[in-house]
């Protein structure tokens, strides 16, 4: 199966790759141009190595040394045929982290379809308890509580749409309130309704949504008045585990968290890396939404 998405991941890399590519000679160049630097062609192409990214985030394998050194290079060099070593290939991988992320942003992500819904989830890069010996991070992350209790790393806030498509993400520190992230550039392509849990209540984050169009709908403290919510939306609101299903698969099958970092670039790519495998999944967590005779919805989990 593995050896089957090869060929579909390296003709979707390889064709942004090359009108990455074009687009990149019109641009003027905003490195300095006074120091020298060597631009010499390696022996894995940039789609090359995205495939191999992908490739383990879409696989079994927990661990990518373990993945390059027994399975890539042992068993895929007909597909690889200048293969380099992990070493380098690890010092390479920073060079396809744009290309990722524009591919990601522009081709990867869904539509909305004005069922929505938003939730965050932790990343640790370490054991809270070793926090001040850790080195990688040190003024990047920070350490925060979550209802899983005390971490140190950073926060993956996700909306998705009713079919499991990532539509926006946006990364924090550990530490940041989920109502204070740029959830207004997060919903620039999202209309209708979002659906979140009560780490987004806030009247004044509700208004703002509402002058765009866009419908915050969120479950209510105890000491709360209860919301007066039609029945669809009573529905919807109580399908929000979608979007913790999500959250599950990013982390258990994409593996974008681990404690493992050796550098900041290389947490980067290994988090666009698994989101884009993500959007490679042949079947979603999503919701099959079809109406009935009497114009109202009926809600299957899918």
């Amino acid at each position: 199966m593995l050896r089957d998405k090869v060929t579909e991941f390296f003709v979707e890399m390889d064709d942004f790759c090359i009108e990455f590519a074009s687009q990149l000679e019109n641009r003027p160049l905003l490195e300095d141009l006074s120091v020298k630097r060597r631009n010499r062609k390696g022996n894995l192409s940039d789609s090359e190595m995205m495939s191999i990214y992908l490739l383990f985030h879409f696989g079994q394998f927990t661990n990518f040394k373990h993945f390059y050194n027994q399975y890539v290079c042992k068993h895929l060099t007909g597909l690889f045929p200048s293969l380099i070593s992990y070493e380098r290939f690890n010092a390479r991988q920073g060079r396809i982290l744009l290309p990722l992320m524009l591919y990601l942003k522009y081709r990867g992500l869904g539509k909305s379809r004005g069922i929505n819904y938003i939730d965050s989830t932790l990343l640790r890069v370490c054991h809270s308890k070793r926090e001040k010996q850790h080195r990688v991070f040190k003024g990047i992350a920070a350490k925060g509580k979550s209802t899983m209790g005390w971490f140190f790393g950073f926060k993956l806030h996700l909306i998705i749409n009713d079919k499991g498509e990532l539509l926006s993400f946006y990364l924090t520190k550990g530490n940041v309130d989920d109502r204070n992230i740029e959830l207004m550039t997060m919903t620039k392509e999202v209309f209708g309704k979002l659906f979140g849990d009560k780490g987004y209540i806030s009247k004044a984050l509700a208004e703002l949504l509402f002058q765009d169009g866009i419908q915050l709908i969120t479950k209510v403290r105890k000491n709360m008045k209860q919301q007066n919510l039609s029945d669809v939306d009573a529905i919807l609101l109580r399908k929000r585990a979608l979007v913790e299903s999500v959250n599950d698969e990013l982390k258990n099958i994409c593996k974008i968290e681990h404690t493992r970092h050796r550098s900041v670039k290389g947490f980067l790519v290994n988090l666009i890396a698994g989101l884009t495998a993500y959007c490679f999944f042949p079947k979603k967590p999503s919701l099959n939404i079809t109406p009935v005779q009497t114009n109202q919805l009926s809600l299957w989990a899918a």
